[in-house]
């Protein structure tokens, strides 16, 4: 039976994050610090994320009180300059979660990335959710095993998440399905302000239980409802920009991976030289926002081709026939 180990037992993670508690030792009235809490706050890494503006915002906390919230954070964390073998050393505990799938595996140099935002856009059914059911079980392996040896969140736009998908894929790795349900929290998000509220309530499960993989299955599709025409559209990229910038901030705070899937949209200005005149959906704001960015495509019958379409540390290069449909 699957056996997540918890954080206490991880000596590695011990200077993950700081739990915001502690600034109680630094002269912080605790009722200032439950306001924090009520607010999504719950680490000092995640506080540092926040602006001044953004944390007069909360209720009850003044500008001296903020002021001195910050000062006090200062000397618990250090968000300032580190040498570049400082942050190679960081970069050791980035883990990497296996797909499923050796070839694919191979593409992303080892599986997903935590620290990072990892999107997979393509056409309905190229394989995207596939993957995303086949993550929320690898996740829960344990690191000897190329897993994440920890939970997983799922927050489902399009109310495509199947826990009965999930049994076989457990089967497949040796699993017991029961538990690896167990370890899935999900929640079916219905507008895209319901989807933002899902992501601050995150923090507060994150910093109590080992997490390592959050799957927003499908980031977009909420804002192509809520917002239409081009009246809306500035609107529109904007809390799209503020939501993606809660999905890097829980992925460097928690260091856990996130897996988002998107639409594509026609490109009617491709012209007739391009054979797929299709590019993913959400512009600039979301291209900006992805570390690795995969583009999914159907093959012959069953087969799925992935491609590297943008990565800071990847060559664009395809898996061909990786197979997701087990």
């Amino acid at each position: 039976q699957l056996q997540i180990v918890e954080r206490e037992e991880i000596e590695d993670e011990e200077d993950l994050f700081e739990a915001i508690d502690k600034l109680t030792a630094y002269g912080i009235n605790a009722g200032d610090v439950k306001k924090l809490q009520d607010a999504g706050i719950y680490t000092c890494n995640g506080l540092m994320m926040h602006t001044k503006k953004s944390l007069t915002g909360i209720k009850g906390l003044s500008e001296a009180k903020v002021d001195k919230i910050c000062e006090a954070v200062e000397k618990i964390v250090s968000f300032g300059y580190i040498t570049g073998s400082d942050a190679l050393l960081k970069r050791k505990s980035v883990v990497r979660i296996t797909t499923g799938s050796q070839a694919l595996d191979e593409l992303l140099g080892g599986g997903i990335e935590t620290l990072a935002i990892t999107e997979a856009f393509g056409e309905f059914r190229s394989g995207k959710t596939q993957l995303a059911h086949t993550l929320c079980v690898s996740t829960q392996l344990p690191i000897n095993m190329r897993g994440g040896n920890g939970k997983v969140a799922y927050i489902d736009t399009e109310g495509t998440f199947r826990p009965d998908r999930i049994i076989p894929i457990a089967e497949r790795f040796g699993m017991d399905p029961g538990a690896v349900l167990d370890n899935i929290i999900y929640a079916r998000a219905y507008t895209y302000e319901h989807q933002y509220n899902l992501l601050l309530g995150l923090a507060a499960k994150m910093a109590e239980e080992p997490f390592r993989l959050l799957i927003v299955d499908s980031v977009i599709a909420l804002f192509r409802v809520d917002f239409t025409g081009r009246g809306e559209l500035a609107e529109r990229q904007q809390k799209l920009a503020q939501m993606l910038s809660r999905l890097t901030k829980i992925a460097e705070e928690f260091n856990v991976a996130v897996y988002m899937t998107n639409h594509v949209i026609a490109d009617p200005g491709g012209g007739v030289f391009i054979s797929d005149p299709k590019k993913p959906a959400g512009g600039h704001v979301l291209a900006h926002a992805a570390t690795v960015r995969l583009m999914f495509r159907k093959g012959k019958g069953e087969q799925r081709v992935c491609k590297v379409f943008d990565a800071p540390n990847l060559p664009e290069a395809e898996a061909i026939s990786f197979f997701l449909f087990f």
